[in-house]
């Protein structure tokens, strides 16, 4: 009896980690070729669905899989930030699982992805498709669960965004203390959209509170002049400052870009937050400059925590137990034991509980000069981070990621242009 087609893809910005959940979604499907039959990936996530193009991952040599532990962010079989439109879209997924003899879906992605999964998993349902829709988490702003971390800890992503700006605070602090005497304030601008697990990670870098550190999340609800207030008594006590600011943080109008799904693309907007408080903060007389690291924070593989690759990999690995033994609807998750110790476990929580959510960062963690992240906080995150370094294999001093071949499942279906492209091509609806 020919075993149902497996079919993984992801969705969103993606992480120094999320090759590894792919690697674990990958070798436990193929440890068990009993329940699973031909692994497929969408090319680009849901768009590589919608248009059929579905990379052969069983085709691909041991080497290139073994490769994605440390290959980052999303080349090997690529993201997108494509909203399935109306029903048409959603019927042409069901048409080429259908089509393909999917019976288990993997999606790797953050809240709008699992809201993706679910929806597919339900209308699965509705046409008579027998299909397991499971979610694997990923996000670098640990903004999947709840606030409460009863459903997720953390998802994995964030630890190794968290483990760099840990590290690269510490080298600011050294670029700072040199040359502060021509501009004693720098200013960097940390990924995190509306929550700032992100910019409060820089803390971990400085957790005795030695630098003149100001931390500045989208939460702190500072004015810009309150801003420079903070960052005049910094200078004047300390004689210079280092200002991590979130790009979410409220400086007004920047030109903003927004994805399918509304959100603000801050890296592709007229202007950077960082460069907004440099510009107020130079107009008042305090000497500043900025920089913006962009997407180094969320790719570079070299700052990658060890404890995030490794649950990266067994939250994939637990997707797939979870597709066999509870069937659709879940979604992988990590929580933290109770304990001094830092240990996890890994179970699963309903998609549709999890689909859309938004978690908040704790008021309680935010001190109260809305500058500052507490050492309740420093608990919570320092685990996360590691303590080694990742081993990247080098080739001639360079590092050598996977590179998978560009082997297709032939096209049984019509070509399909997805609903949201055709207006940007030009092609008529």
């Amino acid at each position: 009896m020919t075993q149902p087609n497996v079919l993984v893809a992801q969705s969103g910005g993606p992480s120094p980690v999320i090759n590894n959940s792919l690697r674990g979604v990958i070798d436990t499907c193929m440890e068990l070729p009993e329940h699973f039959g031909t692994i497929y990936a969408g090319l680009h996530g849901i768009e590589g669905v919608l248009k059929e193009e579905l990379l052969d991952l069983s085709a691909q040599e041991a080497e290139e899989i073994a490769l994605l532990r440390t290959t980052p962010a999303a080349g090997a079989i690529g993201t997108c930030r494509y909203k399935l439109k109306d029903e048409e879209d959603f019927e042409r997924v069901i048409a080429v699982l259908r089509a393909h003899n999917i019976g288990y879906f993997f999606y790797i992605g953050g809240n709008d992805s699992m809201d993706t999964a679910n929806k597919i998993a339900r209308l699965a349902r509705e046409r008579g498709l027998e299909l397991v829709a499971t979610g694997v988490p990923k996000t670098i702003d640990n903004d999947v669960g709840d606030s409460e971390f009863k459903l997720v800890d953390h998802t994995p992503g964030y630890g190794s965004a968290a483990r760099y700006w840990a590290l690269v605070v510490q080298n600011l602090e050294e670029e700072n203390r040199g040359s502060y005497t021509s501009a004693p304030v720098l200013v960097v601008q940390a990924m995190g959209r509306k929550i700032g697990f992100i910019p409060a990670a820089s803390r971990l870098g400085d957790p005795e509170r030695q630098m003149p550190l100001l931390i500045v999340m989208a939460e702190s609800g500072l004015s810009l002049e309150e801003l420079a207030d903070r960052v005049n008594d910094m200078v004047r006590a300390r004689g210079r400052a280092i200002v991590i600011v979130s790009e979410g943080f409220d400086v007004g109008d920047i030109g903003a870009r927004k994805d399918a799904f509304g959100h603000t693309m801050f890296s592709a907007s007229r202007m950077t937050v960082a460069q907004c408080v440099v510009n107020y903060l130079n107009d008042v007389g305090l000497g500043a400059r900025g920089n913006t690291p962009g997407t180094l924070q969320r790719h570079d593989i070299i700052y990658a925590s060890t404890v995030d690759l490794e649950e990266a990999y067994l939250v994939g690995r637990q997707a797939v137990f979870i597709a066999l033994e509870h069937g659709s609807g879940y979604m992988a998750t990590i929580l933290r034991d109770p304990g001094p110790l830092y240990r996890v476990h890994y179970d699963k929580v309903p998609l549709e509980v999890v689909a859309n959510s938004e978690r908040t960062f704790p008021a309680a963690w935010i001190l109260p000069s809305r500058t500052d992240v507490s050492d309740e906080f420093v608990r919570y995150a320092r685990p996360l981070i590691g303590d080694d370094w990742p081993s990247v294999p080098l080739v001639n001093g360079l590092q050598r990621f996977a590179r998978l071949k560009p082997i297709f499942a032939a096209k049984k279906l019509p070509a399909y242009v997805p609903r949201g492209l055709r207006t940007q091509r030009g092609e008529a609806h």
